[in-house]
């Protein structure tokens, strides 16, 4: 990875803090350093440890051409994940989850369809033959769709894997992509199941400064493996490019063709014919 993870700064962001002692989840036990006036403290070894496995894993995602859709609904990760997310050109649900987003996800692209025919209207003129009532409605409906989904506008296909903020409250993405084996990467609280997940980092999922801080990493991680997808994709167009020029090079230096031999028999011919004369 690009960025070194540094404990002191996941520290400073208040990464280590859980939540109270009776509200723990006892398989979150193994990724707890100790208990401090009531309030269990995650060990940020371990975390800085889980995040780099994260990165590594959705680095090679992003680098194959698939989509990590990030979810995080929560009033204190919205902006942060939105932002983050745009960043990394990755689509995101920051309203409300749609119910079905993904084992449903025909009906939601037909929704976005359903946006994209009234931006169309707008552009060759249809939408100012229509009444006032008409047009009315249709801006609301556009307006509604835009919030909801319009930051999966992009998204035409199942996504590679999800990345959720605060996996008890997104508990209906969670089930979601149990359905479909679709990875999920997650940061994961004191108070959560770090079962449900596939990829967790052990952290703080209430504070914006630490939902910052791993959100940071995790963008960067991402678009760390679009760059290399590209630089692959430049290397073999150049690959491909390479054997065109080279071809001309083999013609100049090709050997010439052995001159043909001529044949006896027609001499033999002449020489039988020459001897009935005499």
């Amino acid at each position: 990875m690009a960025n070194k993870i540094e404990v002191k700064e996941l520290l400073d962001a208040g990464v280590h803090f859980g939540h109270l002692t009776r509200r723990w989840d006892p398989n979150m036990a193994p990724y707890i350093y100790m208990e401090r006036n009531g309030i269990h403290i995650i060990n940020l070894y371990k975390t800085a440890a889980k995040m780099e496995e994260s990165g590594e894993a959705l680095k090679k995602i992003a680098a194959s051409g698939r989509k990590i859709l990030f979810v995080a609904t929560k009033k204190q990760a919205k902006e942060i994940v939105a932002d983050k997310a745009a960043k990394a050109n990755m689509p995101y649900i920051t309203e409300r989850w749609p119910g079905g987003m993904l084992t449903n996800f025909v009906t939601i692209r037909k929704a976005i369809k359903k946006m994209q025919t009234i931006d169309r209207m707008k552009q060759d003129g249809r939408f100012d033959t229509l009444s006032k009532k008409e047009k009315l409605q249709m801006n609301r409906l556009r307006e509604k769709l835009e919030k909801n989904l319009g930051s999966i506008a992009d998204m035409t296909r199942l996504p590679g894997a999800l990345f959720v903020v605060d996996i008890k409250r997104e508990h209906i993405a969670i089930k979601e992509a149990q359905k479909l084996n679709i990875p999920i990467f997650a940061m994961v609280d004191t108070n959560s199941d770090p079962r449900q997940v596939d990829y967790l980092i052990p952290s703080n999922d209430d504070a914006s400064k630490s939902i910052d801080k791993i959100m940071s990493y995790v963008s960067d991680a991402v678009i760390e493996g679009l760059a290399e997808r590209k630089a692959g994709k430049d290397a073999d167009a150049k690959k491909a490019d390479a054997p065109k020029k080279e071809a001309p090079k083999a013609e100049k230096n090709a050997e010439p063709a052995p001159a043909p031999v001529a044949k006896e028999e027609p001499a033999k011919v002449e020489a039988t014919a020459s001897e009935e004369e005499e």
